[in-house]
């Protein structure tokens, strides 16, 4: 069970979450937990500040609020656990002062220094809730996560080493399984082979969830969020968006990589190698049954079961009269993209030209100009990827044709389907994503096509 940041947000979130836990005592559960909501971006800004301006003390000024948060929390409990509580806060404070204080000097690395300063929130964050749990009567044991996950030393976005990660949440976490303790373990953290802090990269605490699962070979993983389950669309997008049932693991991937903040990516994987279904469910309404994502989920009678866009996108287009008739073009060109650890999205191609799309423009210009010399680059920016999810979505008849009908006085600027069976993926301008998303939704999951006639009215003074 992985609770994230808004499930445990304040005191009242804490004892909700111990309430869920109790309920499934029986089921032996082993939860992962996320730092409070806030708090990561709180101590990456700390570092932030330490490294520019040199002054560890201001850094560590605005954490202040949050180190009371965590008291406030530790109040709710009994004289002993609250006073061992008080302490760790006390500890990490002064820690994470050390901490700032090497990152202002700048005469150490500052990757290692951030992961180690960013590993207090969900260290923090798991004592207070093992201890929430042991006042309840249930017999909770907070272990250290990076005792159980194994990486290498990419700090910021580690890679776990899944057989060394296996091998040690067995013998750290089975022992206490077989006894009936419940152990509580903070997300987002690993360790290398020699114990150096390392972290999972944002949203890695479902990454960790993911791997302490398979590595325990769980009935279930569960993914404890804010909202009922994977939605048919971006809620603060589409007002009737719905909670999906089921999802098949390519389309629950296809979703989190395009956009679908709900699941993250990573998650999927070790699932998926230990075909280990995964539910993602709401705290605040536990009742709900969510969305269960399975190795090969039931198709949906609608064949489309989700819209997922990202904004940000920017689109290369690539032309070369070199590519007609040669081979070897192409892997030259996406060798640009791997010597600047590029990733690409979308990439659609014709006799003589490359068009592609990419969210990581951080290296842009060492890749135009490395492009240079074998092709003409122009470069369209302040677009947005629009996919369209559901299995076997690629043989069924009809789908494009409604989709493209109903968005025919929006221009479409790339199309990509073929590669999946379960997505159709376009780009847009990013100021018509919305608008796309809105419609498509209504013609996909709201209503007829004959019903769709306002929809086309354009945003120039109309109001629909």
């Amino acid at each position: 069970m992985k609770f994230g940041g808004t499930s445990v947000e304040d005191a009242r979130a804490f004892a909700r979450v111990a309430r869920i836990i109790g309920a499934r005592r029986d089921e032996r559960p082993v939860v992962v937990v996320s730092a409070m909501s806030r708090v990561t971006d709180a101590l990456l800004a700390s570092v932030e500040t330490a490294a520019a301006t040199g002054d560890a003390e201001g850094a560590l000024r605005p954490l202040e609020e949050h180190f009371e948060r965590h008291t406030f929390v530790a109040r709710t409990l009994p004289a002993g656990a609250r006073d061992e509580l008080f302490l760790e806060v006390e500890i990490a404070r002064r820690e994470l002062g050390e901490l700032l204080r090497r990152v202002a000097t700048g005469q150490e690395p500052r990757p290692p220094l951030q992961d180690e300063i960013v590993s207090y929130g969900e260290c923090l964050s798991a004592k207070l809730l093992a201890a929430v749990l042991a006042e309840r009567a249930l017999p909770a044991a907070y272990v250290d996560a990076r005792r159980c996950v194994i990486t290498d030393d990419a700090h910021g976005c580690a890679t776990p080493a899944n057989e060394e990660t296996y091998k040690h949440t067995r013998a750290e976490l089975a022992p206490l399984v077989a006894d009936g303790r419940i152990p509580v373990l903070g997300g987002f953290l690993g360790s290398t082979a020699d114990g150096r802090t390392t972290t999972l990269g944002r949203g890695g605490s479902d990454y960790t969830a993911a791997l302490i699962g398979a590595g325990l070979e769980a009935r279930e993983i569960q993914i404890w969020t804010d909202v009922n389950g994977v939605l048919t669309a971006d809620p603060r997008v589409v007002a009737h968006a719905r909670t999906i049932p089921s999802l098949s693991f390519a389309e629950a991937a296809e979703l989190a990589y395009f956009g679908a903040k709900v699941l993250h990516p990573k998650t999927i994987l070790p699932a998926v190698i230990r075909s280990i279904p995964v539910r993602i469910c709401n705290s605040r309404d536990p009742e709900q049954p969510g969305t269960g994502v399975y190795f090969d989920a039931e198709m949906s009678p609608r064949t489309v079961k989700a819209i997922a866009h990202k904004k940000g996108i920017t689109v290369l287009h690539i032309t070369s009269a070199r590519m007609l008739g040669a081979y070897g073009f192409l892997r030259a060109l996406f060798e640009v993209f791997e010597r600047h650890q590029t990733i690409i999205d979308i990439v659609t191609t014709s006799e003589v030209s490359v068009s592609l799309s990419l969210e990581d423009t951080s290296r842009m210009e060492e890749i135009i100009r490395d492009l240079k010399p074998i092709a003409a680059v122009k470069v369209e920016s302040n677009l947005a990827v629009v996919c369209i999810v559901g299995e076997e979505l690629r043989y069924t008849s009809g789908v494009a044709a409604r989709i493209f009908s109903t968005l025919r006085d929006i221009n479409v600027l790339l199309i990509s389907q073929g590669a999946s069976n379960v997505n159709l993926t376009f780009v847009v301008a990013e100021a018509d994503v919305e608008e796309t998303v809105r419609r498509l939704h209504a013609s996909l999951f709201e209503c007829d096509t004959q019903e769709l006639a306002p929809l086309f009215r354009r945003k120039e003074g109309v109001t629909r």
